[in-house]
């Protein structure tokens, strides 16, 4: 993150919201105004993985997830997203009019100057692991991260915790007290 904060307002943010939501670029990327609860401290983002529902019909799922308020004073600073939420054309653009590759190549330069190893880690799917993991290092329950994250089955969402190593021996020391 502080590599990030070296970078530009667009950049910066882009790495804030996935950081701090775990959501996928190509949910960030349909994020608008009208789905940034500035008072209410959450983002609404579009579920793209729940297209259809049993009978095979489109649907549009949204989940609500928590974003920390100064990770929203940043967002609504760099984009005035509370001048964009007056406007209703305004409101319903996105934030960031990029493609998801775009994303992914900021990300990957943050990464990059941040000097991460060049792991699997180094991705944007990594920052989405990783909001997974910390997620159940700090106690967060398996259903609240399931709803977060956007998952419809919690089978899915328990991969997250088959920690090893550090995240195994901090999960552990939560219950020794």
């Amino acid at each position: 993150m502080a590599a990030a904060r070296q970078r530009p307002a667009r950049d910066r943010t882009i790495c804030e919201i996935l950081h701090f939501t775990g959501c996928r670029p190509s949910e960030l990327i349909e994020i608008t105004p009208a789905r940034v609860e500035l008072s209410g401290g959450t983002l609404a983002i579009r579920s793209l993985k729940k297209r259809k529902d049993r009978a095979g019909e489109a649907k549009v799922v949204f989940r609500t997830v928590p974003v920390p308020p100064d990770c929203l004073d940043t967002l609504n600073t760099a984009h005035g997203i509370r001048e964009a939420q007056k406007s209703p054309k305004r409101a319903g653009e996105p934030i960031w009019p990029i493609t998801r590759v775009h994303v992914w190549r900021i990300v990957k330069g943050v990464m990059i100057e941040a000097g991460i190893p060049d792991a699997p880690q180094r991705t944007v799917k990594g920052l989405r692991h990783g909001y997974g993991i910390n997620a159940v290092v700090k106690g967060i329950p398996l259903h609240m991260l399931q709803k977060w994250l956007g998952h419809a089955q919690l089978s899915t969402t328990t991969i997250y915790a088959d920690a090893v190593g550090k995240e195994e021996q901090d999960i552990a020391s939560r219950m020794w007290g």
